[in-house]
């Protein structure tokens, strides 16, 4: 086969039943499973496999004792499988979408500020003219959402660029940076301290993120480069939930992007201390696989994002 043939899934009439095949066999990590699931015989399990293992000149899957293992070239595989089946699932969305006004499924996913803000004022306004478009919306961490976007099962995502990420293969979009904040429960003895400095609290009990984690990273060396040491009594967590209730029954502090901030405040839950903290994470925008075809209404929602982002930002 050659390299720079760019349809050889053509010239090897690739089926969409091996396609699936090599899902099931990463799922089931068992050739006869992996039959099972998709009502074959294991023969013909076995043989599907080995015509794109011969056609790739590859071995896709190391046969174990016990199994088997997708091998490198079996991941790049599988990824991409799961990234062509979801297109392909996707398309007749896009088709009813086309016939008869706007609907389908949309999914994104977004880190917390965005996700709490930005994202529901746009799908706020997206509703009022399509409401039969369905949209999903995740909110985890930038590393956690750029996987599942890579695996095909969220259209784009309104998150971070990470240092370690190849940004060869996606398109980057910047809509703000996120200022952070300290809170505290709403009666907290710092809450009316006039002139607080970071000296202040670096004692006080912390909750932060887990280390190894950005805003974790950043909280130390803002301490750091201030010449104080960073906090030793420390909790380490990002559950929202698990936060807010240790913040209401301790003293503890908490290092919190300002756009959530105001969101609790406004509720009256909790209380941004008078401290600007020398401490920013990066910026956020909207992130899309490089030549990615998004549907009418992924697109429709990205214009929305943006349009929300110049009033809100």
């Amino acid at each position: 086969m050659s390299h720079s043939d760019s349809n050889w899934f053509l010239r090897a009439r690739l089926k969409t039943r091996q396609l699936l095949l090599l899902i099931a066999l990463d799922e089931e990590r068992n050739i006869h499973r992996a039959a099972e699931a998709l009502n074959m015989t294991q023969p013909a399990a076995s043989k599907q496999l080995k015509d794109l293992e011969d056609m790739l000149d590859v071995q896709l899957f190391e046969r174990l004792p016990r199994g088997m293992k997708p091998t490198i070239y079996g991941d790049a595989m599988i990824r991409h499988s799961r990234m062509a089946l979801t297109s392909l699932s996707k398309a007749h969305d896009d088709i009813t979408a086309l016939k008869s006004g706007l609907s389908g499924q949309v999914d994104i996913g977004a880190i917390l500020t965005p996700g709490m803000n930005l994202v529901p004022a746009a799908i706020a306004r997206v509703k009022q003219h399509s409401p039969m478009l369905r949209i999903g919306i995740e909110i985890e961490s930038s590393n956690i959402l750029l996987e599942r976007m890579q695996r095909g099962s969220l259209d784009f995502m309104v998150a971070r660029i990470l240092d370690q990420e190849d940004n060869g293969t996606l398109e980057y979009e910047e809509l703000a940076d996120e200022p952070v904040c300290a809170v505290a429960r709403i009666d907290h003895p710092l809450r009316n301290v006039s002139n607080l400095q970071l000296k202040d609290i670096a004692d006080a009990g912390w909750i932060l993120s887990p280390r190894g984690s950005i805003l974790r990273h950043r909280s130390d060396m803002m301490f750091h480069k201030n010449g104080l040491p960073p906090p030793a009594n420390v909790i380490d967590t990002t559950a929202a939930l698990a936060i807010i209730s240790l913040l209401q029954q301790t003293d503890f502090l908490h290092v919190m992007p300002v756009e959530v901030s105001r969101f609790y405040a406004q509720l009256n839950v909790l209380a941004i201390l008078p401290i600007d903290l020398p401490c920013k994470m990066d910026g956020f925008g909207i992130i899309t696989r490089r030549n990615q075809l998004l549907s009418p209404g992924a697109k429709i929602l990205q214009q929305a994002i943006r349009e929300a982002a110049k009033t809100i930002y």
